[in-house]
C-alpha cells in the first residue's frame, strides 16, 4: 500500500456536537471509555496496511494535535507517518481557512501530488465503523474507476440526512444527490432492492445507496479536478459534476456504520458500545484499535454492583456504587452509593491530591449522587448528593456554566464543579 496516501479530514466547527466540542474539535471527543475519534480511521488505516497517514485540522486542534503526537509513531524502517496539517496562511494565493472538504484538500496538493502515489483515500474523522480499505481498492481497480465511492445501503426514512447515489447496472454512480427531502427526488436515486441483493447483500427493504464519506480517487484525477475547478465540496459540487465526466464507481458496504454528528448520535452510539454484544466490537485480536498507551493502574471496585457497562483503566469505585448501562472513563472515582444509568462519564486527565482541590469536590462523582441519562465530560467534580437528571424532559435548555441539555440529555461540561447537593 505504499502508493497510497491517506487524507483524514478533522471538520468543522462540530456546532452540532457542542459542548462536547467547546474546547476539542470532533475527532479529539473521547470515546468508549478510553479512545478518541480520531482512533477509528486510523486504526481502519493500519489495519489495512496504510500508514502513509495525514490529518487535516483546523478548529480547537490542541488537544488531537497533542493524541496523535503522542499515540501514532512509526519506526524508522516502516516509512510510515501521522502527519498533522493545521490550516494556515503561507505566502500563496488562496491559503487560509478551510472552506470545504474539496477545498481543504486542494490547499494541501502539494504532499500528495508527488511521484510514487497512485491513490489517495479521503476519510472523516468523527464516523464509527470499521473498513478494510483494500476491498475498496480492489473494487475501484477492477471496474478502472478515476473515484470510488463506499455506498451504504439505508432506507427511504434514513435517506434525508445523506448523500444518495444513483448508480446503473455496473455501479457505476450515475447521479448524486444530497440529502433528498421529498418521494420525488428519492425516487430519483432509488436503486431496486433486487439489484443489492444479487451483490451478495441482503437489501431488506432498503433502497438507497448513501455515500459514507468515505472516498478513494486516481491521484492524476484528483489533482486534475481541484487545480481546474473552484469547487469547495465533494459531496455537493465534485461528484455530481464528475458524474457527468468520469466514471465513478460504487463500492458496497454492509455493516455497522455511524456518523458522529449530534449529540443523541454521539449518546447513542457510546452506550450501544456497552451491550453484550455491541454493534461495532473493539474485541477483535486481528484489528484492533489502536489509541495512546497510558500505563494507568487496574481499576479497584469495592462492593459496587456493576451491569451491561464499559469501565476504563484507573478507575476507584466505592461501596454500595451501581453502575448500570453506562460508559466509565479513564482515572474515574466514584464515591459510595452513587448511582450511574444510561450515562457518560469521561473521567478524568489526571489524578489530584488533596492540596490541589482547593475546597472543592475532588475530581469524580461524591458519594450519594445520582445521574441518569447524561453525559459528564473530563475532569468534573461533582459534589455529594447532587442529583443529575432531566425529569422534566426539556429539550434544548438554557446555556449555563456548567450544565447545558440538549436533546434531552444533560451535558455536565469539562472542568466544571456542581457544589453538595445540587440539583437539575
Amino acid at each position: 500500500m505504499k502508493n497510497v496516501t491517506t487524507l483524514v479530514l478533522g471538520g468543522g466547527r462540530g456546532s452540532r456536537l457542542y459542548p462536547l466540542t467547546k474546547y476539542r474539535s470532533k475527532p479529539a471527543v473521547p470515546l468508549a471509555a478510553k479512545y478518541r475519534l480520531i482512533d477509528i480511521p486510523l486504526s481502519n488505516c493500519i489495519n489495512s496496511g496504510m500508514n502513509r497517514i495525514y490529518v487535516l485540522t483546523q478548529f480547537m486542534s490542541v488537544s488531537l494535535h497533542r493524541h496523535i503526537r503522542q499515540t501514532y509513531r512509526f519506526d524508522a524502517f516502516s516509512g510510515g507517518f501521522v502527519e498533522l496539517l493545521a490550516a494556515q496562511q503561507t505566502m500563496d494565493a488562496g491559503t487560509d481557512w478551510y472552506e470545504g472538504t474539496a477545498d481543504a484538500v486542494r490547499k494541501n496538493l502539494k504532499y500528495f501530488d508527488q511521484p510514487g502515489i497512485d491513490y489517495v483515500l479521503i476519510l472523516s474523522g468523527d464516523q464509527l465503523y470499521r473498513m478494510d480499505y483494500r476491498d475498496m481498492i480492489r473494487t475501484h481497480q477492477a471496474t478502472n474507476a478515476d473515484v470510488t465511492i463506499a455506498a451504504l445501503p439505508v432506507s427511504r426514512q434514513d435517506a434525508g440526512s445523506l448523500g444518495v447515489m444513483r448508480i446503473d447496472d455496473s455501479g457505476r454512480v450515475a447521479g448524486f444527490l444530497e440529502k433528498p427531502q421529498t418521494d420525488e427526488e428519492i425516487d430519483l436515486v432509488r436503486t431496486d432492492p433486487a439489484w443489492i441483493d444479487a451483490r451478495g447483500i441482503e437489501s431488506k427493504g432498503r433502497e438507497c445507496l448513501a455515500s459514507m464519506g468515505i472516498y478513494l480517487f486516481n491521484r492524476e484525477f484528483l489533482v486534475d479536478v481541484l487545480t481546474k475547478t473552484a469547487y469547495q465540496d465533494f459531496g455537493k459540487e465534485v461528484f455530481p459534476a464528475a458524474c457527468r465526466a468520469r466514471h465513478v464507481h460504487a463500492h458496497l458496504y454492509d455493516d455497522y456504520w455511524e456518523d458522529i454528528g449530534t449529540i443523541k448520535a454521539y449518546y447513542d452510539a457510546t452506550l450501544s458500545l456497552a451491550r453484550p454484544s455491541p454493534p461495532f466490537d473493539f474485541y477483535l485480536p486481528d484489528a484492533p484499535i489502536y489509541s495512546r498507551a497510558r500505563f494507568l493502574p487496574p481499576t479497584i471496585l469495592d462492593g459496587a454492583s456493576v451491569q451491561g457497562s464499559m469501565i476504563a483503566d484507573g478507575c476507584k469505585i466505592g461501596k454500595g456504587a451501581v453502575i448500570e448501562n453506562s460508559v466509565i472513563g479513564l482515572r474515574c472515582k466514584i464515591g459510595e452509593n452513587v448511582t450511574i444509568r444510561n450515562s457518560i462519564v469521561m473521567g478524568a486527565d489526571f489524578y489530584e491530591t488533596e492540596s490541589h482541590r482547593n475546597g472543592r469536590p475532588g475530581l469524580g462523582i461524591g458519594d450519594g449522587s445520582v445521574i441518569e441519562g447524561a453525559i459528564l465530560d473530563k475532569n468534573c467534580r461533582i459534589g455529594r448528593n447532587v442529583r443529575i437528571i432531566n425529569e422534566a424532559a426539556v429539550e434544548n435548555g438554557e446555556d449555563a456554566e456548567d450544565c447545558v441539555i440538549r436533546d434531552q440529555i444533560p451535558i455536565v461540561l469539562k472542568e466544571a464543579t456542581l457544589p453538595d447537593g445540587w440539583k437539575l
